[in-house]
Formats: C-alpha cells, sequence, structure tokens
C-alpha cells in the first residue's frame, strides 16, 4: 500500500529519493500502482507549472550530456534547481535500455541542487517517455525551477518534445562535411535556439564557419508565428565557454514568450494535444486489453488482411459495436 500523502509530503520538501520512487510509480504498469499514481498527481497538481521546460536534442555525438552538465552547473550556480530527465534509447527487441545518464553526468548527479531522471523510451514517439509529462509535473512540485528533457537522436518525431516544453534547443557539430545534410527542414524550424556544439580547440574556427551557415540557412525559413528570431550560437561543454550565452539566451526567450502572452499560450495549446494523444493512446490499449474487443479486433484485423474489408472500414464496425454497448 502507497502512502500518497506521505509521498507528497516528501516531494514538496524536496526529498530527491521520494521523487524518485514517485517517478518509478507513474512509470509502473501495475494496476494498483497507477490507482496509487494517479491519487499522488492530483495531490500535487496544485504545486506543479511553475518551471521552466526546456528540450534538448541534437545528432548523434553531439555531446548532449556534457551539454547538459555543464548547463546545469551554471543554472544552480545562479540559485536556481535543475531537473534532468534523460530519455534513453530502447531495444527494439527486448525494451531495455542503458539508462547510463547519471555516470555521464557524475559532477551534476552529486550536487544537491540537481535531480537526475534515466527513463526508458520505449519505443514512444520521439525517444519521449511515455510518462514524461507526468515526471515532469513531479519535478516542478519537488520545486525544481528548469526542466531539461534530454531527447534520443534528432527526427521528425521531436516534435514530440516540442510539444511537452517552453524552449526547444537543437545542439549541432561542426566540422562533420555535411553541417546542413541529415538534418530535416523541419526540426531546424522546430529549433528556438541552435547551439554549434564542441566548439573548442582545433574545431573553433569550424564551429564559427558553422555558425555562419547555420544563420544564413535559418533566413531562409519562414519566419516564426511568435515573430522570435531563432539565434545560433557555439558553446564548449569541456571549458564551459558560450554556457552562459545559452543561459541568457534561454531566459531572454523566456521574457519573450511571457511579454507577449505566448508562454501561457503554448501551455495551454500542449495540455489540449498530450489529452488527444493520451486519449488516442489508452484508448487502444484498452480495447486490445479488452477480452471480447481483442477478439473482435483480431478478426476485423484478418479481415482487412485479406482485403475483405477496409482499415476505415473495420474500425467504423468496432467503433459502432463499442457504442451500441454504451446504449
Amino acid at each position: 500500500m502507497v502512502d500518497v500523502m506521505g509521498l507528497a509530503n516528501s516531494i514538496f520538501s524536496g526529498d530527491r529519493v521520494a521523487l524518485g520512487k514517485a517517478i518509478t510509480l507513474i512509470e509502473s504498469n501495475n494496476s494498483e500502482h497507477r490507482t496509487a499514481a494517479n491519487s499522488l498527481l492530483q495531490e500535487i497538481l496544485p504545486k506543479s507549472g511553475n518551471s521552466l521546460r526546456v528540450g534538448i536534442t541534437g545528432v548523434p555525438g553531439v555531446g548532449k550530456s556534457t551539454f547538459i552538465e555543464a548547463l546545469g552547473e551554471l543554472i544552480i550556480a545562479s540559485g536556481k534547481k535543475v531537473a534532468v530527465l534523460a530519455i534513453d534509447p530502447s531495444s527494439p527487441q527486448s525494451k531495455g535500455s542503458i539508462l547510463g545518464d547519471k555516470t555521464r553526468m557524475e559532477k551534476l548527479a552529486s550536487n544537491p541542487g540537481a535531480f537526475i531522471r534515466p527513463s526508458a523510451s520505449a519505443g514512444q514517439l520521439g525517444g519521449v517517455a511515455n510518462k514524461t509529462l507526468e515526471a515532469i509535473l513531479l519535478c516542478e512540485a519537488a520545486g525544481y525551477d528548469f526542466i531539461l528533457v534530454e531527447t534520443v537522436g534528432v527526427g521528425q518525431s521531436e516534435i514530440a518534445v516540442k510539444n511537452m516544453t517552453d524552449i526547444f534547443l537543437l545542439l549541432m557539430l561542426a566540422g562533420a562535411g555535411d553541417e546542413l545534410q541529415g538534418i530535416k527542414r523541419g526540426i531546424m524550424e522546430m529549433a528556438d535556439i541552435l547551439v554549434i556544439n564542441k566548439a573548442d580547440g582545433d574545431n573553433l574556427k569550424a564551429a564559427k564557419m558553422a555558425r555562419k551557415t547555420y544563420e544564413n540557412a535559418l533566413h531562409l525559413l519562414a519566419p516564426k508565428e511568435s515573430g522570435w528570431t531563432t539565434p545560433v550560437l557555439t558553446a564548449s561543454s569541456l571549458d564551459g565557454d558560450g554556457i552562459e550565452d545559452v543561459l541568457q539566451e534561454v531566459i531572454k526567450l523566456e521574457d519573450y514568450l511571457k511579454d507577449n502572452n505566448l508562454f501561457e499560450k503554448n501551455r495551454t495549446s500542449q495540455k489540449k494535444h498530450w489529452f488527444s494523444e493520451i486519449l488516442g493512446t489508452e484508448l487502444r490499449r484498452r480495447l486490445q486489453s479488452d477480452e471480447v474487443v481483442g477478439k473482435k479486433l483480431e478478426k476485423l484485423q484478418e479481415a482487412v488482411l485479406d482485403d475483405r474489408a477496409t482499415p476505415y472500414q473495420a474500425t467504423e464496425e468496432i467503433i459502432q459495436q463499442l457504442f451500441s454497448r454504451l446504449k
């Protein structure tokens, strides 16, 4: 039996162990755990929503973890608390994941002002763990001022991260010989801030050239509806150069969104989006888990595969059956 009130109070007091237990609870598929998790979320909801949510993504090898550690340390030095929700890639075969972000951010993980939680993506769209949204709410209730969501790789599905954060930060590399190849236009359009990482040593000159290249590329894209112009910065996570500039740009964008009444508007839009997404996912899961409906779905799938029905016809039949049961 989970002591929901006791767990909630521990979270409010900033207990990192309790926060970890709470996230484990919401990630559980056990029905009793899910009931307790829903009660817990109801308790902490009034104290959520007061953070700045920043999504951070980038091409493989760009140094996301090192960058996040440097940025996190700087945020804490400014007197704020930071939570990192790092989404690890799950194996499509075993559904397992490495979950090694704490070992890649050892210094930040030992800082009392930080909380790091790796979660397996379990095949979710855009590398976003199924319960990331609820984990964000828990971290906010625990008093974390910045929530950094590290995502898996780069792809069109990163729109999922864009739809759960206030600011979307894209990390890029220079000197790879294909600065503009392998990065989809959609990702560039979604980016609020673009950072050329690993701008140090022999790579510094290439990073500055890449910055100009990206600035010119961004000028060719349609202006953002918000009116915000995406800045391109260079940074070195190893020596810290440029990290302060990135943080200042993040704060500048937060002020811009709030001054133009866009901050809450975006959050409201995101809530509508995820309500629709999660409703569809849960309905599909419940349908498949229902014994009677599940057998009907199997027969309808066979009909579709055998060209005895179209996907639309099969869907319409199961929906009609469900509504007749409700009546």
